[in-house]
């Protein structure tokens, strides 16, 4: 397992240079106002992710797993493990650069403000991961990223009715009557969409032939 994890890190520690370089120009922008950091961890984290599935695909790796025992299921586990940490990783950083960034800007570290938008994006990388993840494991990297395109395509309709047709004060008021849970409400969720992904994922492996 813990090779498995290993390789896919390795993995991102390749492209680690290229997405440093990235990062530099955000942060030059996010000191210029022209955008906020918070907002670079859904693209980093999917990007990141995804490229692991095309190196994958590439040095064959799916064949070498399917011959070594449990390596279907331990090959799964540790994508979503990997997800995990990287995760973990670009969060811890993009928070500590967001408040340096806003006690730089204002001398005050808008706390609530900044943790809630991260938050927010975090819930956003788990979504989108969870739902390409399988598209990855079923019809492959190349196919998969017509269906990420389609996805946030659709998300984007979808958001731009719920915004014209639907009456925001309900969510308001649901969003109001959670208050203080609202932490516990939506990493409940999370882990819930996560976990669902990962089985599907790992069923999807399974029954797949190489």
């Amino acid at each position: 397992m813990l090779g498995f994890i290993k390789k896919d890190l390795l993995m991102i520690k390749s492209n680690i240079k290229i997405f440093a370089i990235l990062l530099l120009i955000y942060i030059v922008m996010a000191f210029q106002g022209q955008m906020d950091l918070s907002f670079l961890l859904p693209f980093m984290s999917v990007m990141i992710m995804m490229s692991t599935f095309s190196y994958d695909s590439y040095n064959k790796w799916d064949a070498y797993a399917i011959s070594i025992p449990d390596g279907r299921k331990n090959s799964v586990k540790a994508k979503y493990l990997a997800t995990i940490i990287l995760i973990i990783l670009t969060t811890i950083i993009i928070t500590i650069l967001s408040f340096i960034i806003s006690y730089t800007k204002t001398n005050i570290i808008d706390f609530e403000n900044i943790v809630g938008t991260i938050f927010g994006s975090v819930f956003a990388t788990i979504l989108l991961q969870s739902l390409i993840y399988p598209a990855m494991y079923k019809f492959g990297p190349e196919k998969a990223r017509i269906g990420l395109m389609t996805i946030i395509f659709c998300i984007a309709i979808v958001g731009g009715l719920i915004v014209k047709y639907v009456d925001l004060s309900q969510i308001i008021k649901f969003l109001n009557f959670i208050g203080e849970y609202w932490i516990i409400v939506f990493s409940t969720t999370m882990i819930s969409i996560l976990y669902i992904s990962y089985k599907i994922s790992k069923r999807v492996y399974l029954k797949k032939e190489f």
